[in-house]
């Protein structure tokens, strides 16, 4: 009897622990929302689905996602987390050209396993999971070439990826390129400190101060626990209009209702295990200039104005100075640092009528550009 009494008393502890999840809006089942038409009716044929692949030892989780599945194959490497629950909340409209496959970075969100190491993953493995699941897809959708995209950190490995493989590749975008991240960090810096003594903010002047970004010294830790809140006060984080990481990014992956709550315990148990990202000392010391200073694929370059977390001026310089077949740059005037979530239009627009065709009628003056 009093077994029975334990086993009821548990079930009604899970029953008010479900029913105040629920309440909450954390619980989910994790179902991802169909493709739909302009109708909103779920579109035949199309595809929507959480699935895996083995690389090296780890099982590499995505979201592919398209109208058709004949349509051109996009894999996208997202940032300093995965953004897909990002894209949820701000389609992008994208699955309408291509079949997107939003792939989760080893060690992060649905590729997280926390009986594997996350921080300590070389960079060059995040190079060849890329080409592993390019070569995945390829296979699976039976076509030669597929196009990558890559955003913020993402960048880091997805150009040398690209550069590594030209053969695998149609064309490479990038989102908030990475070029010197570190110079990009002191732009930062001397921004923030600029732009809330302008505020007359002198406190978070104060604390900027404290933890200066220098060649010798670095992102210092005291800087990088204040990095976000201050750029998103002032509209230069995540999006334009984002005031606050908690509320514009944690809040929106807690609700997401095509998260499993088990999901989205891993997606931040990826996040902290990691932090900013992968090798980040080492990604501070690298110039993409120099390692990758020519591209066997068309280049495509995207980048909001607001953009303070990778730096629109040093992604400009990497364009003017690398060697490509083809090369364009797109400005964002109102967006930050994820225009394709901020500008969806537009940047769809771009994709389909310049990525696609090979051109790059919609990009930006050329600023005495050599090819």
């Amino acid at each position: 009897m009093r077994r029975a009494v334990a086993w009821a008393g548990s079930g009604a502890v899970a029953a008010a622990t479900a029913a105040a999840l629920c309440a909450s809006g954390l619980w989910s089942d994790g179902v991802l929302r169909p493709v739909t038409d302009a109708a909103g009716r779920p579109v035949p044929g199309s595809l929507s689905e959480k699935t895996s692949v083995r690389v090296d030892g780890a099982r590499l989780g995505m979201v592919v996602r398209g109208v058709d599945a004949t349509n051109p194959v996009l894999l996208h490497l997202h940032g300093g987390m995965p953004e897909y629950f990002l894209a949820a909340r701000h389609p992008t409209g994208l699955e309408s050209v291509f079949t997107v496959a939003w792939l989760d970075r080893r060690g992060a969100g649905l590729s997280f396993d926390p009986r594997s190491p996350t921080r300590d993953v070389p960079l060059e493995q995040h190079v060849a999971d890329a080409l592993a699941v390019t070569d995945h897809l390829r296979e699976r959708f039976g076509q030669d070439r597929i196009y990558l995209m890559a955003h913020s950190g993402g960048t880091f490995f997805g150009l040398q990826a690209a550069a590594r493989a030209p053969e695998r590749f149609h064309a490479y975008v990038g989102e908030s390129q990475m070029v010197r991240q570190l110079e990009s960090e002191r732009i930062a810096h001397a921004y923030l400190v600029a732009r809330y003594r302008e505020l007359g903010d002198q406190r978070m002047v104060r604390r900027l101060e404290a933890a200066p970004v220098t060649t010798a010294g670095g992102t210092p830790p005291a800087y990088l626990r204040l990095r976000d809140t201050a750029m998103h006060r002032v509209g230069v984080g995540t999006t334009h209009d984002m005031r606050s990481v908690v509320t514009g990014v944690v809040g929106p992956s807690l609700t997401c209702r095509e998260y499993t709550v088990g999901e989205k315990v891993r997606l931040w148990r990826g996040k902290l295990a990691t932090g900013v990202m992968p090798g980040w000392q080492q990604v501070l010391r690298t110039d993409l200039c120099e390692a990758v200073p020519e591209l066997g694929v068309p280049l495509y370059l995207l980048h909001g104005v607001h953009d303070y977390t990778c730096s629109i001026g040093l992604a400009r310089e990497y364009l003017d100075r690398v060697r490509a077949p083809v090369k364009g740059f797109y400005t964002f005037e109102r967006s930050a640092h994820s225009p394709v979530l901020e500008e969806p239009e537009r940047a769809r627009r771009i994709l389909a009528e310049d990525v696609l065709r090979g051109v790059t009628r919609l990009a930006d003056p050329v600023r005495g550009m050599t090819s």
